[in-house]
């Protein structure tokens, strides 16, 4: 943790959310006037999408029929913290960029499911923002989750995660619903012993929970609505978290433990806004004070 350079991370699974987390922390840094470097998970891959088929293609021949984006042979984890590390002691570090279709690769004049080259972080940046899969891992070899100031996991339901990535890589990426639900399966060991215990490490967690029927995600012709879901809030330390001031702020809204509260799924947006608008602040006066000092 750095008060001269703080990062906030996002974590979650594929098909979790985090992307809509992203946006929202986009429009503070834009109404707040800071400047963030931004660090897309995906990018720290070990392989692009053709090798990373080739390697697949090796692992099932083997025998291995749980080979995943979400375990530790396939990412670079010593990167990542190093990166996290970096920029923490210096402000600055290393990032490329996953170009995940034709558009994303146009300007590069790549094909798409390739790496750009690394590059240095923009000079002058006021924190490093993370989104992915793995802002929160730790393994025996690396801690990750020690590094960043502000830690967020986006984690639905499974069956609405599973109806998310369903939908999404469906409609958007254009795989099969069997395709779709193999890669669900293979990933499941990884899931459970990479992704989720990173959610004890996070400061804040927010999970969607539909109000409606996804008992079998697998035949689910499209997403449950924010206005057909909750969202259950939980801090792992309320202090300072001024609970009442949300719920006048939030309609309906309630506390379901004394570090949970419960909003209706529209106001999500906004409960993030009320929530970590003050975060956003406290680390920029931190920052300033620090920089002072010096």
């Amino acid at each position: 943790m750095s008060e001269r350079h703080p990062i906030i991370a996002i974590t979650g699974s594929s098909g979790a959310g985090t992307s809509s987390v992203t946006r929202t922390f986009e429009n503070i840094f834009r109404r707040e006037h800071v400047r963030a470097a931004i660090i897309e998970g995906d990018s720290f891959h070990r392989h692009d999408r053709k090798a990373m088929r080739a390697r697949q293609a090796e692992a099932e021949a083997a025998g291995n029929m749980n080979f995943s984006h979400f375990g530790p042979e396939n990412n670079l984890f010593p990167e990542l913290e190093q990166l996290f590390r970096s920029y923490g002691e210096t402000g600055n570090g290393m990032r490329r960029k996953y170009l995940h279709d034709p558009v994303e690769a146009a300007p590069y004049q790549q094909e798409p499911g390739t790496f750009t080259a690394w590059e240095r972080l923009p000079e002058h940046t006021e924190l490093l923002f993370y989104e992915g899969l793995h802002g929160a891992v730790v393994t025996p070899e690396v801690n990750i989750a020690q590094h960043p100031d502000l830690l967020i996991g986006v984690v639905p339901v499974i069956n609405l995660e599973w109806i998310q990535k369903l939908y999404r890589d469906k409609t958007v990426r254009g795989y099969s619903a069997e395709a779709v639900t193999d890669t669900i399966l293979r990933r499941m060991p990884d899931y459970v012993n990479y992704i989720c215990p990173q959610f004890a490490h996070t400061h804040v967690n927010f999970q969607r929970v539909p109000v409606v029927d996804t008992s079998n995600p697998f035949i689910a012709r499209d997403i449950p609505s924010a206005d057909e879901s909750l969202c259950v809030i939980r801090f792992a330390n309320p202090k300072g978290i001024d609970f009442q001031y949300l719920m006048n702020m939030i309609k309906d809204s309630f506390m379901s433990r004394a570090n949970t509260i419960v909003v209706p799924g529209g106001k999500m947006e906004l409960a993030m806004q009320l929530i970590f608008t003050p975060f956003i602040w406290r680390m920029m006066d931190r920052r300033k004070r620090a920089l002072g000092a010096l």
